[in-house]
């Protein structure tokens, strides 16, 4: 009878299933994965005939600090919402190039980054993980057109309420294309 080698592969796939068994290491992984398909993926803007086009309206919001906001949509600035959450591998991969995009935008862009936890929770995650970044609750029902089951969903709206950019999953938001559809809505 036969016996086969443990190859280097068949080494790498075993410790591999060990750790997306073991609870503690399986979300580092995702995030690694998820951090991945960032660096691959940039998202890019609809075609003028598919992009929707909200009713201007105002997200009440409060900060993490409490303080309450209301972000006016479609009412002359150009906006950012996330969807996302602290316990989310996709969220946390995306959170760094949304950081930075802000970091360079934040001044011209308005950026909402909506969560439905706990502010402590949500404080102690930005700290641990040293993002800046203007994580906020909401204080009303998502609008309908919003609306999405899964997270991280990250739009991007023009100053008239268009949404000229829609993207589930984990994406780099930092990237040129990103860049680019910025600048010129901003220059509209």
């Amino acid at each position: 009878m036969k016996r086969k080698k443990l190859t280097i592969k068949n080494i790498l796939f075993l410790v591999l299933i060990a750790l997306l068994i073991i609870p503690q290491t399986r979300k580092p992984i995702q995030v690694a994965v998820n951090s991945l398909k960032v660096q691959l993926f940039s998202p890019s803007a609809f075609a003028k005939a598919n992009q929707t086009q909200l009713e201007p309206f105002t997200y009440q919001v409060t900060s993490i600090d409490g303080l309450s906001r209301n972000a006016k949509i479609g009412q002359g600035k150009v906006t950012f919402i996330s969807y996302w959450a602290t316990w989310c591998p996709p969220c946390i991969a995306e959170l760094p190039s949304i950081e930075k995009l802000y970091a360079d935008y934040g001044n011209k862009v308005d950026f909402i980054l909506i969560t439905q936890e706990q502010p402590d929770i949500v404080r102690r995650f930005l700290e641990r993980k040293q993002l800046n970044i203007p994580a906020v609750l909401p204080q009303m029902q998502t609008p309908e057109q919003l609306f999405e089951r899964s997270i991280p969903t990250n739009y991007i709206i023009d100053k008239t309420g268009k949404i000229v950019i829609k993207e589930q999953g984990a994406a780099d938001w930092n990237s040129d294309s990103v860049r680019k559809t910025l600048d010129q809505l901003l220059a509209s």
